[in-house]
């Protein structure tokens, strides 16, 4: 059965698989012939975009770590869209769930409830200081609008800055600060007023330096900020998500004092990394800094409801008479159920601690990984959440870009998915919930499909 969809060359290589591939293609054609039926009719009536068509494969069920297709196939699932953190169908949020669509499943705006009180001060207590003052959203594209509207009120500056490469959304405010070229591509104009400064990357980029040196990337937002004047906020997620930049504590306590001697606000994106993922409630408390702005979303609604909130301080409540978010389901019941639930799960089940303790874990045994297998130039992470940056050199660093598009599918193949972010960059984030031999499951199966890739690699350089 041909696949419906025509394939453009090339393909965005720089967030996401790349699936606009030959290797796509050949997946596809090995999906059975039921599954192959319904990938073409989603082809046949979803508008196509980049980094989702075609699906990789046709779910029937989701629980904890793992994924169900409709032919069987179980995949082991450290992708998840960061909104996973309680693994999938957690039976205690979905229960609250169940409860709050029974009772009051909707609430217009101009009313409150008590569900969305006890949410908002629920989160203004994780919060530090005085970040006290909470507003919702239905995803985290429309919060970070709304932190970009309070931070040019607040200053009266409209200027922001940003990294390049981040994601920030995938709305047109959020792609004009985000640094991804493949979601701005092709959409004309946007936001006006958007400076753009190198992420603090250490094992490659434009201002390498060596391992453990990036405080002259914090040092340049100082020289925009002062150059171009007019700046309001500094944006960027504390790590870097997709593929797992954890800066040094130094780099972000330099932005604190920056942000400070300037008056531009620092606004932090937590929207992936929040809820435990670094075995912190938010992962800017890995860098022991505070920011004025926070925004959360994905595994704020427990995996199971879109939802979103921002957190800011208490002083910044000056906005009253403008329209900052004004969303339909802003103080949404269900929501902020699943919230509650996913915070109360949190706490109950000890998961920071846990994640400290898996931490430790994923960093000694990738390690072996990396010592086995000379495809993989450096292992970064935290917590749950890492990266095996593959490369083709060591010296060089070139990116292994084919090899980790391999890599991919081998591992599809075994039973575990995973996100390729840059290209050539394997992020691994699983449920926090994960059990221990699920995770050294997933080990096991990298280190086959690592070693099945390296052989395929040997064998093409040996013709050449």
């Amino acid at each position: 059965m041909k696949h419906p969809l025509i394939l453009p060359a090339g393909g965005a290589d720089t967030e996401g698989d790349i699936n606009q591939s030959a290797a796509r293609e050949q997946w596809w054609a090995e999906q059975s012939a039921a599954t192959q039926e319904s990938l073409a009719e989603d082809s046949r009536y979803f508008l196509h975009q980049a980094l989702s068509t075609p699906c990789l494969d046709v779910l029937t069920a989701a629980e904890g770590a793992l994924l169900t297709s409709q032919s069987g196939k179980q995949y082991l699932d450290f992708h998840g869209n960061n909104v996973h953190q309680l693994g999938h169908g957690h039976p205690k949020v979905v229960k609250r769930v169940q409860q709050q669509l029974a009772s009051l499943p909707f609430v217009p705006r101009r009313y409150t409830h008590p569900i969305a009180i006890e949410c908002a001060r629920t989160l203004a207590e994780l919060a530090p200081g005085d970040l006290n003052r909470v507003l919702f959203a239905p995803g985290g594209s429309e919060v970070v609008g709304i932190a970009l509207k309070l931070a040019r009120f607040i200053t009266g500056n409209s200027k922001v800055v940003s990294l390049w490469d981040a994601f920030h959304g995938a709305s047109l405010d959020a792609i004009a600060v985000g640094g991804e070229a493949c979601f701005r591509a092709g959409m004309g104009p946007l936001m006006a007023g958007v400076e753009r400064i190198p992420p603090p990357t250490r094992y490659r980029g434009v201002w390498y330096r060596g391992e453990g040196e990036d405080l002259h990337y914090a040092d340049y937002l100082e020289y925009v900020i002062e150059k171009e004047g007019g700046i309001g906020a500094f944006i960027a997620e504390p790590i870097r998500n997709t593929d797992v930049q954890v800066p040094s504590k130094a780099y972000w306590q330099r932005i604190r004092e920056i942000c400070d001697r300037h008056g531009v606000l620092l606004i932090v994106d937590e929207i992936p990394n929040a809820l435990g993922r670094t075995g912190h409630w938010f992962s800017f408390e890995h860098f022991g800094i505070e920011p004025d702005i926070i925004c959360l979303g994905k595994g704020l609604g427990g995996g199971i409801v879109p939802f979103a909130a921002l957190i800011t301080r208490d002083r910044f409540n000056q906005a009253a008479a403008i329209s900052l978010g004004h969303y339909t389901h802003e103080k949404s019941p269900i929501g902020c159920a699943a919230a509650l639930a996913t915070i109360e799960v949190i706490r109950e089940e000890q998961l920071l601690a846990k994640v400290v303790a898996d931490g430790d874990f994923m960093a000694d045994e990738l390690a072996k990984l990396a010592h086995r297998h000379p495809l993989i130039g450096q292992v970064r992470g935290t917590g749950l959440l890492w990266a095996l940056d593959l490369v083709r050199n060591h010296q060089s660093r070139e990116r292994a870009t084919k090899e980790a598009e391999q890599l991919l599918y081998r591992c599809l193949s075994l039973g575990l998915s995973f996100k390729v972010s840059q290209g050539n960059v394997i992020q691994l984030s699983p449920p926090l919930t994960i059990s221990r031999a699920e995770l050294a499951r997933a080990i096991a199966i990298l280190d086959l499909a690592l070693s099945q890739v390296e052989t395929t690699v040997e064998q093409e350089y040996s013709h050449v």
